[in-house]
């Protein structure tokens, strides 16, 4: 893990809307029929699935810290649309949205710009409105490509919605497209996860998101599971499909350079890398959270709040947490070790005056004695075993 430039700052701008909220899914999102939006000033319709009333918001919010000097002479070098669904903005929300990342921020000109879309939100015009605006990385939440997993997860569209999709942005002249893809699914087989592996792998995408399904906390799925109503793979198919998802995406020419994540040769995330290597960013939007200058904050999750919110920080914020020094050599060793080539030890030394075997040394040759980690030539990594057991490695990290 290396010390990130300290100036160069990244932008997560958060759209919590979606046509429907997935069964496994936990973030922060309103599907149109949601009910927490009924009593609302800006209930999402099947003609304007963003409201105006939303955007507004988030272009105030975003003139507010373009006006604040810790952030105005700052180069961005990544944006992130997330959410929710950011695909469902029409093409003029785009477009507005964009302008005013442009006018109150120095963008730099091969700034990566990813927006996060599921089939089916996405059009051929739109797909070129993005690519006119500067979008330059779309993420498409593929999931698999079995029409039967996908209606068990709650997705909205079917395989074929994607292969259109995709097909739609290669035409619009998309050059970096992630696929996301989820394993251990309900009623998920080896089979099935290998043949949704191959035929990603067919269309040569440049980057693609292999996780594994987690039962997250409020979630339908959690429900179903207490229930006894899920049906999810024994924990040795699971097995069986994470270890097949490195052997086949490394056949292919991918290369694994973080825990879930492949690119092809010089497409790793480069926001994601920013994220993993400690560097600033900020968040914009409902609920949206962000790393400055070693304080971790979340804006109101409040909707009614968020769309009257006229200026000032304090009002947007509804949670700040300012890391101690220990907390902050415990993120650099979680978030450094879930990257491949793992964490510097010059780079430790640089950030907090002390070597890291004077902190870690005990944790350090335990795990080197059980061959999780491997410590040559100034870094610490986990071994290809270390990977598989990451979760009880970076447990010894906790100071």
């Amino acid at each position: 893990m290396e010390i990130a430039n300290r100036r160069e700052l990244e932008l997560y701008i958060h759209i919590p809307f979606c046509v429907k909220k997935c069964n496994y899914c936990d973030c922060l999102s309103f599907g149109m029929e949601d009910e927490r939006l009924a009593d609302m000033p800006c209930r999402p319709t099947r003609q304007l699935p963003i409201p105006d009333m939303y955007v507004e918001a988030l272009c105030r919010e975003i003139r507010w810290y373009g006006r604040q000097n810790r952030f105005r002479h700052r180069p961005v070098i990544s944006v992130f649309f997330g959410g929710g669904t950011p695909s469902l903005m029409c093409e003029a929300q785009i477009f507005r949205v964009m302008a005013e990342l442009r006018e109150n921020f120095i963008i730099r000109r091969n700034a990566e710009i990813t927006m996060e879309a599921n089939p089916g939100t996405l059009t051929p015009g739109k797909l070129k409105q993005m690519c006119f605006c500067g979008v330059n990385r779309l993420s498409l939440g593929l999931q698999s490509t079995s029409d039967r997993e996908l209606k068990l997860l709650g997705r909205i569209h079917n395989y074929g919605a994607f292969l259109q999709s995709f097909k739609w942005a290669r035409e619009a002249g998309f050059e970096n497209i992630n696929v996301d893809l989820i394993s251990a699914v309900p009623e998920q087989t080896v089979v099935s996860y290998r043949k949704s592996l191959e035929q990603i792998i067919a269309l040569g995408p440049e980057h693609i998101s292999a996780y594994s399904l987690i039962i997250e906390p409020g979630t339908l799925f959690e429900t179903m599971m207490q229930e006894g109503k899920l049906r999810l793979p024994e924990e040795e198919e699971e097995r069986k499909m994470y270890h097949l998802t490195q052997s086949c995406l490394s056949r292919a020419g991918y290369e694994r350079y973080e825990i879930s994540n492949y690119a092809s040769p010089g497409f790793e995330c480069r926001h994601n890398m920013g994220y993993w290597q400690g560097r600033d960013y900020l968040g914009l939007g409902l609920g949206a959270s962000g790393f400055i200058d070693g304080c971790r904050f979340s804006n109101t999750t409040n909707m009614k709040d968020y769309l009257t919110l006229e200026n000032g920080a304090q009002g947007w914020y509804s949670e700040t947490e300012h890391l101690s020094r220990k907390a902050k050599m415990e993120e650099f060793m979680f978030l450094g070790l879930r990257l491949l080539r793992g964490v510097s030890e010059k780079a430790f030394y640089q950030k907090f005056d002390e070597k890291i075997m004077a902190v870690y040394g005990e944790a350090i040759c335990k795990n080197e004695t059980y061959g999780l980690l491997l410590r040559r030539n100034g870094r610490l990594r986990l071994t290809e075993r270390g990977l598989d057991l990451a979760n009880m490695v970076m447990a010894d990290f906790i100071l």
